[in-house]
């Protein structure tokens, strides 16, 4: 499944490999891409393993705040 999400706070690159790299952590995330200009973030994961719930814990986790 593919998931966008919006995330208010990232600015810069360090931000970007923060917010993917906890959601790569996650087991059933396969791809995590951040849109710096949009303030967003494209999840591709398996609802089996991985809820929505957990993926926005995983971004609130490293500070930024998830719409």
């Amino acid at each position: 499944m593919e998931k966008t999400l919006s995330v208010q706070g990232m600015s810069c690159g360090h931000c970007k490999m923060s917010v993917e790299g906890a959601l790569k952590d996650l087991d059933g995330v396969s791809a995590a891409e951040v849109n710096l200009e949009a303030g967003s973030v494209d999840v591709t994961y398996d609802s089996e393993k991985v809820t929505v719930d957990a993926m926005i814990d995983a971004i609130e986790e490293q500070g930024y705040e998830v719409s």
